[in-house]
């Protein structure tokens, strides 16, 4: 029986007059990769800051495992449901560094293994963060986040701004943290990437939910005839 990591009933969320999500009502398993799409300016990322608190309903609740998510301490919450952003932002000198910035106690054999599952060779642990290309970056962004042993990883984007090697690599690692159990919900904007990587699928337009369910099933996903 599959089992939510998630459950929003009736969300909305309302910025001044414009209404950023309305009434949305969905699920989001555990142990998946869950592709938010739709056109720009649909609400998929508003959604997905909800899921740590960095945004808050109007009306409607959010759960996280079955816990309604305010009533969640805050740090706690964001330590078990870590945000990867858009644009990779390190923010020490070398990689090393950068892995223990939730993590001081973090050593090197636990930090070479973090690198080992974002597909980067233990040798990048004394590389500057600013010799690094923009897939790599992320990678270290992501084993960054992976230190401090997150349920479910958000990445808002996380290839917009990677070459195709660089995307490539980001969706191999994808693949292999739900392979490990990990929960992911992705933001996309690209169909073709939330086909190669996801399970399940929200599909937003104009702040409302227009269909949901197993990737393969949503048309919005199907390719072209």
């Amino acid at each position: 029986m599959e089992t939510s990591e998630f459950a929003l009933q009736a969300v909305t969320v309302r910025r001044g007059t414009a209404t950023l999500l309305d009434a949305v009502t969905c699920h989001i398993p555990a142990s998946t990769c869950t592709a938010l799409v739709g056109p720009s300016g649909a609400g998929k990322t508003t959604l997905l800051r909800l899921l740590n608190r960095l945004e808050e309903p109007t009306t409607g609740t959010v759960t996280f495992q079955g816990r309604s998510v305010p009533d969640w301490n805050v740090l706690t919450l964001r330590r078990h449901v870590t945000l990867v952003g858009q644009q990779p932002v390190l923010l020490t000198d070398t990689v090393l560094d950068d892995l223990r910035v939730g993590r001081p106690d973090l050593d090197r054999h636990e930090a070479a293994t973090l690198l080992d599952r974002v597909h980067l060779p233990s040798a990048y642990l004394d590389r500057a963060t600013t010799n690094l290309s923009g897939g790599e970056a992320q990678r270290v962004c992501l084993a960054r986040a992976l230190a401090v042993t997150p349920q479910v990883l958000l990445l808002d984007e996380p290839t917009s701004a990677l070459d195709a090697v660089g995307t490539a690599a980001v969706e191999d690692v994808i693949r292999g943290l739900v392979a490990d159990g990990l929960t992911v919900v992705l933001v996309s904007h690209n169909t073709a990437q939330a086909r190669r990587v996801s399970d399940h699928v929200l599909v937003l337009d104009h702040g409302c939910l227009v269909d949901q369910g197993e990737a393969h099933r949503v048309d919005y996903l199907r390719e072209p005839a």
